[in-house]
């Protein structure tokens, strides 16, 4: 018994070191030095609840680093936190080339649709440009929970930057959930009080004659798929931004391909 609890102790600790794990860190990466201790506190809060409502991380990170692409750099960031297709978002604001970027991954993609992400980039660059980073910030990460708060959006769909296709998402409202309920409640009792009306028996010692009744007749069946339709759109690049598609989306997410997972967002120049 000793031998066997070691042993699966031992396969435990083993399981802990190979299995990939992205530890929580900091929601506020300041190497840009923008933020007193005050607003990084502020920030972190406000950063604690919205990770609570995606059940995921979202990050501020602020740095003076040298790049090639905006979008790439802030892409690897995000995906080096939590990893590919994790729920999670970022906020990265560079001094050196005075860029601001958005990498949204998991379901914060489908939150912070084009048109949502046009009033935070609003909000966000109006602070960043007259230099007050801390409300660009704020900005950022409240407006983002007041859209969690809302849900995502009726008819949302996603969209591959670099192949056009769209991916249509379903979903439920409240209210179309209660009715659902309510039909299948009402229509199970329906289905319920006509099968019991009709095997219902006046009398009883009724035996059904199975052995002479029952026939058993095996026929061979085919299913063929005849077309299938993939609606397809190509959406422009924009090479001016760096972003993740501009605003040509409409209401849905533009998402691209970058190191094996999918990201939304976008960014520019304040």
């Amino acid at each position: 018994m000793k031998k066997l609890f070691y042993t699966f102790t031992l396969l435990l600790g083993f399981l802990a070191f190979t299995v990939p794990a992205y530890a929580a860190g900091p929601s506020v990466i300041d190497d840009a030095d923008l933020f007193t201790e005050e607003e990084i506190q502020e920030l972190t809060s406000l950063a604690a609840t919205l990770n609570e409502q995606i059940k995921g991380e979202v990050f501020i990170y602020t740095n003076n680093e040298n790049y090639s692409s905006a979008e790439t750099f802030t892409d690897d960031f995000l995906r080096d936190k939590i990893g590919n297709d994790n729920n999670g978002a970022v906020l990265m604001i560079n001094m050196t080339y005075r860029d601001y970027f958005f990498s949204t991954s998991g379901n914060m993609i489908d939150y912070l649709t084009e048109r949502r992400l046009d009033e935070i980039e609003e909000r966000v660059v109006n602070g960043l440009s007259s230099g007050d980073y801390f409300s660009g910030a704020r900005a950022f990460l409240t407006l983002s929970s007041e859209y969690v708060e809302e849900g995502v959006p009726s008819g949302h769909y996603r969209i591959d930057r670099d192949t056009g296709k769209i991916t249509y998402y379903k979903v439920l409202t409240p209210l179309e959930i209660t009715l659902a309920l309510i039909a299948a409640a009402i229509i199970s009792l329906i289905v319920f009080f006509v099968i019991k009306s009709r095997y219902q028996l006046r009398s009883g010692g009724y035996r059904y004659p199975y052995t002479q009744k029952s026939a058993l007749k095996i026929s061979q069946k085919e299913d063929r798929l005849t077309n299938s339709f993939v609606t397809t759109r190509r959406i422009p690049r924009n090479n001016n931004s760096g972003g993740g598609g501009g605003r040509s989306g409409g209401g849905g997410s533009v998402t691209r391909s970058s190191g094996g997972g999918s990201f939304g967002g976008r960014g520019g120049k304040f």
